[in-house]
């Protein structure tokens, strides 16, 4: 006797990092509180984004985002809490320059921490690895079987999305970035990967 499958169900997910804010520009850790909308030049990437008509769009609670996921063509994305960035605590509202020099070697501990998905650790004041990873693996969790997804988020949330999928430790993630996955069969694989010029 013969066994016959059906066909198996394929999910596809775009990541996409919103386009650029004036605090982008500046390389500040974002508050949690602020919500800057994009620059001009944000605006014009973000309009400049091809991403599947048809997708289902979901967006970060943040301005960047929302406009990201407007101007790219989804202008109706449903807001989803757990897209929101790492909460980097006293961090904050820094630049990496800034915080080196008054913590020294301290904040690439904290950032090393919150990459982690296993760590209790993370910047004095925000989220731990294990938390923030926690929380985008319950998303994970939640998506369709099969279909197409455009989520559209922060470098933070995108990195570690990818850590928990396909096992990506490292990557550099430019505003308007996209990454492309694809799901079946309980397994993950990255299909692309494209960061645009800002």
């Amino acid at each position: 006797m013969r066994l016959r499958l059906g066909p198996l169900s394929v999910l596809t997910l775009h990541l996409i990092r919103h386009a650029p804010s004036a605090p982008n520009a500046q390389r500040r850790y974002p508050r949690p509180d602020e919500d800057a909308p994009l620059s001009p030049a944000g605006e014009a990437l973000a309009a400049a984004l091809t991403l599947p008509p048809t997708a289902t769009a979901l967006t970060s609670p943040a301005c960047r985002a929302r406009q990201t996921a407007a101007l790219a063509g989804f202008p109706q994305a449903t807001v989803v809490d757990a897209l929101r960035e790492a909460d980097f605590g006293v961090m904050a509202w820094h630049t990496w320059a800034e915080l080196e020099g008054a913590h020294g070697d301290l904040p690439r501990a904290w950032i090393d921490a919150l990459g982690d998905p296993d760590s209790p650790a993370g910047p004095p004041g925000g989220e731990t690895g294990r938390a923030f990873h926690a929380r985008l693996r319950r998303w994970l969790d939640t998506l369709p079987a099969g279909g197409e997804v455009a989520a559209f988020t922060h470098a933070g949330p995108l990195l570690a999305l990818l850590r928990l999928s396909v096992g990506l430790r490292a990557a550099e993630a430019p505003p308007g970035t996209v990454a492309t996955l694809r799901r079946a069969g309980g397994h993950w694989w990255l299909v692309r990967f494209v960061g645009l010029p800002t």
